[in-house]
């Protein structure tokens, strides 16, 4: 599947990891295939210079969004500082197979992965990004 993200999206989400030194979170919201838009939130894991966690506050106001007409929330986007834009041993222990779209970004590049079954560290599957 072909997922569509603006361009001003995803250079929002690479300046917001750029201007931190910790990783960087929040919510990718759209609609099937199509990132409409982002809510940044707070990463409020205990060690967030090496893993994120996004502030449920956050995460429980986009889902009650989403039951009264409001985008859906289709994954999230993290940053790894200092590693490569795919997921992690880390990330795959931490994520379910939802079929949520995880967007990493690491050093200005930026990857897109569902989360699965399968794949990368048992979990992850690459996803094709079209910026628009």
């Amino acid at each position: 599947m072909i997922v569509r993200i603006s361009r001003s999206l995803l250079e929002r989400i690479v300046a917001l990891a750029g201007a931190e030194d910790a990783e960087i979170c929040g919510l990718l919201l759209g609609k099937r295939a199509e990132c409409t838009g982002i809510v940044p939130a707070a990463n409020v894991a205990q060690d967030p210079a090496a893993h994120f966690e996004i502030d449920p506050a956050v995460l429980i106001a986009a889902h009650r969004a989403a039951r009264t007409g409001g985008a859906a929330v289709l994954g999230h986007y993290h940053s790894h500082p200092s590693g490569v834009a795919e997921p992690s041993a880390t990330d795959a222990a931490a994520a379910r197979p939802d079929g949520a779209l995880w967007l990493i970004v690491a050093d200005g590049d930026c990857g897109l992965w569902r989360a699965g079954e399968e794949g990368l560290h048992g979990r992850f599957s690459p996803e094709i990004m079209e910026v628009i």
